[in-house]
C-alpha cells in the first residue's frame, strides 16, 4: 500500500537527488534569461531552455517515440516501461511506468527535459518535478498536424532541428497522400474498437476516428462527446457498421474480433468484415500511425470491393 510515509519517503529522496541535480552546475531552464531555445507545449506553457537539452526523460511510450523521431534518441537517459520502439529506447533506464513514476530515479539522472503527457502522468508526480525546478514540456497530439507539430517543437528543444523538421514533413505529406486517395470514396460505415472490457469506441474527435473519416470511413460512434465513449454490444448491433476494426491486447492478437462473430446478422460479420490492425500504428499518435493510417485505408477498401464482387 502506498502511504503517507511512502510519499514522503519518495520525496524526500526525490529532494535530495535534486540537490544534487541542482548542485551539478545545470542552471534551472524554465522561462531562462535570455533563452536560445522555446517551445510552447500542449498546456499552452512557454518552455525555455539556454541550450539544446541533452539528456532528456520521456515519460510515455508515446513522448519516447515522438522524441527519437524528432533526431533526438541519442540524448534520451530516462524512459518508462512499453517505451518499445524504437528498438534501442529499450536499452534506456526505465523510471517506473507513465501512471507511477520513481521520483528518485529520475532525478539521479539529472534530466535537463521532461517530456511529460498530458493526461497520462500522474499530476501530483508532475507538479513535485516543477517543483524542483525541473523543465517538464507537456504533449498530447490528438490530430494529425498535432503530431508533426510536436516532432518540430521536441526537436526545436534538443537542437536537431533539421532531422525533427524532415520526419514532420515526411508524415505530414504521406498522411495527405492517403487522404487524397482515399477521403472521397464511397463511405464506409466503421466502428473501431479501442478496448474490449469495458467496451470502447472512439469519437470523431479522437486521432483515430479522424484516420478513419480520411480513409472514406463513417464512425458509427462519431457524434459521441466523449473522446472514448464506452458502450456494450447492444449499441453496435443497433449502430450496425458494416466493417469493424480493432487493435487488441497485442501486435498478432485478434481475441476481440472473434467475440463479433457469435452475432452472424451484424453486417460485418456477415460481409466477413473484421479486421485487425497492430496496436502500436494505430494508437499511438506517432510517425507510424501513417503505417497503421495506410492499413486501416486498405482494410476499408477491401470493404468496397467486397461490394462490387456480391
Amino acid at each position: 500500500m502506498f502511504t503517507l510515509a511512502n510519499k514522503q519517503q519518495q520525496i524526500g529522496g526525490a529532494l535530495s537527488a535534486a540537490l544534487l541535480w541542482l548542485g551539478s552546475g545545470i542552471a534551472n531552464p524554465l522561462h531562462a534569461d535570455n533563452p536560445s531555445r522555446c517551445a510552447v507545449d500542449d498546456r499552452g506553457r512557454e518552455v525555455c531552455l539556454h541550450a539544446s537539452a541533452n539528456r532528456i526523460a520521456t515519460l510515455s511510450p508515446g513522448a519516447t517515440e515522438l522524441t527519437y523521431a524528432a533526431g533526438a534518441g541519442d540524448q534520451v537517459v530516462a524512459v518508462v516501461s512499453y517505451s518499445d520502439y524504437p528498438p534501442e529506447a529499450q536499452d534506456v533506464a526505465s523510471v517506473g511506468s507513465h501512471t507511477r513514476i520513481d521520483l528518485e530515479a529520475l532525478v539521479g539522472l539529472a534530466p535537463d527535459l521532461v517530456i511529460g503527457w498530458v493526461t497520462g502522468n500522474p499530476a501530483e508526480q508532475m507538479e513535485t518535478l516543477e517543483a524542483l525546478g525541473m523543465p517538464v514540456f507537456y504533449i498530447e497530439p490528438r490530430s494529425v498536424e498535432d503530431v508533426a507539430h510536436t516532432i518540430e517543437r521536441l526537436a526545436r528543444l534538443a537542437g536537431t532541428e533539421p532531422v525533427g523538421r524532415q520526419a514532420a514533413n515526411a508524415f505530414r505529406e504521406g498522411m495527405a497522400a492517403l487522404t487524397a486517395r482515399y477521403s472521397d470514396r464511397d463511405p464506409v460505415p466503421t466502428f473501431y474498437q479501442v478496448w474490449d472490457e469495458p467496451l470502447m469506441g472512439v469519437s470523431d474527435k479522437h486521432l483515430i476516428g479522424q484516420v478513419v473519416q480520411l480513409c472514406g470511413g463513417e464512425n458509427v460512434f462519431g457524434d459521441q462527446h466523449r473522446l472514448v465513449p464506452r458502450l456494450d454490444d447492444e449499441a453496435v448491433l443497433a449502430a450496425n457498421p458494416e466493417t469493424i476494426i480493432a487493435g487488441g491486447m497485442g501486435e498478432e492478437n485478434r481475441d476481440w474480433l472473434t467475440h463479433w462473430e457469435q452475432y452472424p446478422n451484424l453486417a460485418a460479420v456477415e460481409a466477413g468484415n473484421l479486421y485487425f490492425v497492430p496496436p502500436s500504428l494505430i494508437q499511438r499518435p506517432t510517425p507510424r500511425l501513417l503505417e497503421g493510417a495506410q492499413i486501416l485505408c486498405e482494410k476499408l477498401e477491401q470493404t468496397r470491393q467486397k461490394r462490387g464482387a456480391s
